[in-house]
């Protein structure tokens, strides 16, 4: 499908960009923090954030169900490092094991917002249904925090798969993934080397490898390429003089003629609709050298190999990050899909009851998974 580029923001600022420049991309959950000034001690984060323990109480962003049971898990991955989960699963269930879900995502967020929300909704619809934080966020383990990895991410979603596996009401041989916004790629990339996954939805994606790398429209040049990769690079040295990671600014923050996107992305992570206090979009930032590992993995390099297992890609219409959604269909291999929801943005699918199609997940793993 032909893309306007005119209706997507542009690629990341040059070199030069200004401190502004690094709170603008923050939004996107590091989109084009690898083309941002680098090193400005105002930078920092004073107060680097700490693993947390795993509170039981019910602090989502969304209504609890009545519908549905929840209750706090732990798992670890390969790597050894322990993750926190929310599993729901339906009231009364029947006495056969049920098909199961993982679901993860957005990028930045934690379990208490978008990926609980599916989850809890998927539990409403009879599937068990986990959403997780991912390594080195929210209450999982991991040092230092709020960093990230395509590597370790991708892991994390097949963990969540081991987990559900051991569970005595699921069925381990109908497990499907959901992946929201940057964790969509992730869910792709886990989906297309762990054949234990069935069936794949990516709500809203982004494939981060490509946008931090190529930034968007892949507008970035091969010169800006590398003088970002100059920058990061020698972070490296002032985080390893000063023992720890150094991060950015408190994301999602407005000063005044942003981009749509977002504002749209501030209206979800810093007002009482989606804010919490764990998400790194609502109330932290990545390390400075996140985007290092991203600019050097594409993720979605092996997506044809999700074939024969079915995909669903959903994505509004009126989304700034539309097009990732279209290339990684025209990647795919059949049996794909691609929803367009008319009218929505970006982040309307990580809330809106009314604009999410539950209706036709649900319908999708159900085909799929027998459920």
């Amino acid at each position: 499908m032909e893309q306007d580029a005119s209706k997507f923001p542009p690629g990341p600022p040059p070199v030069e960009a200004t401190r502004r420049g690094v709170l603008k991309a923050g939004g996107t959950g590091l989109a084009a923090l690898g083309a941002t000034t680098l090193g400005a001690t105002t930078l920092l984060s004073p107060t680097p954030a700490k693993a947390q323990g795993m509170t039981q109480d019910w602090d989502k962003v969304f209504p609890r169900s009545e519908k549905v049971a929840h209750q706090k898990v732990r798992f670890r991955n390969r790597y050894g490092i322990t993750l926190a989960g929310d599993l729901y699963t339906p009231r009364n269930p029947p006495a056969a094991r049920l098909p199961a879900l993982v679901v993860c995502g957005p990028f930045g967020a934690v379990k208490e917002q978008s990926s609980g929300l599916y989850a809890q909704t998927m539990a409403e619809r009879g599937f068990i249904a986990l959403a997780f934080d991912p390594s080195y966020t929210g209450e999982s383990g991991g040092e230092p925090r709020d960093i990230a990895s395509p590597d370790i991410n991708t892991e994390d979603v097949s963990a969540a798969v081991d987990h559900l596996g051991l569970l005595p009401a699921a069925d381990r041989e109908r497990i499907g993934v959901i992946g929201i916004c940057g964790w969509g790629g992730m869910a792709l990339n886990a989906v297309a080397v762990d054949k234990r996954v069935k069936a794949v939805v990516a709500s809203t994606m982004y494939d981060m490898t490509r946008v931090m790398s190529k930034g968007y429209n892949d507008s970035v040049t091969l010169e800006q390429r590398s003088a970002t990769l100059e920058q990061l690079s020698r972070q490296r040295w002032q985080d390893a003089e000063r023992g720890s990671p150094a991060h950015g600014p408190v994301m999602n923050e407005l000063k005044g003629g942003e981009p749509q996107f977002l504002v749209d992305y501030h209206d979800y992570y810093r007002t009482p609709r989606g804010f919490h206090p764990r998400s790194v979009n609502s109330n932290g930032s990545w390390s400075l050298t996140t985007p290092l590992s991203f600019m050097n993995m594409p993720i979605l390099r092996y997506i044809a190999e999700i074939s024969p297992r079915p995909v669903l890609f959903i994505h509004g219409e009126k989304a700034h990050s539309r097009y990732f959604s279209e290339t990684a269909y025209a990647a795919a291999a059949e049996p794909k899909e691609l929803l367009i929801i008319p009218g929505a943005n970006h982040v309307d699918l990580y809330d809106r009851a009314s604009v999410i199609p539950f209706d036709r997940i649900q319908s999708f793993f159900t085909q799929h998974l027998g459920a």
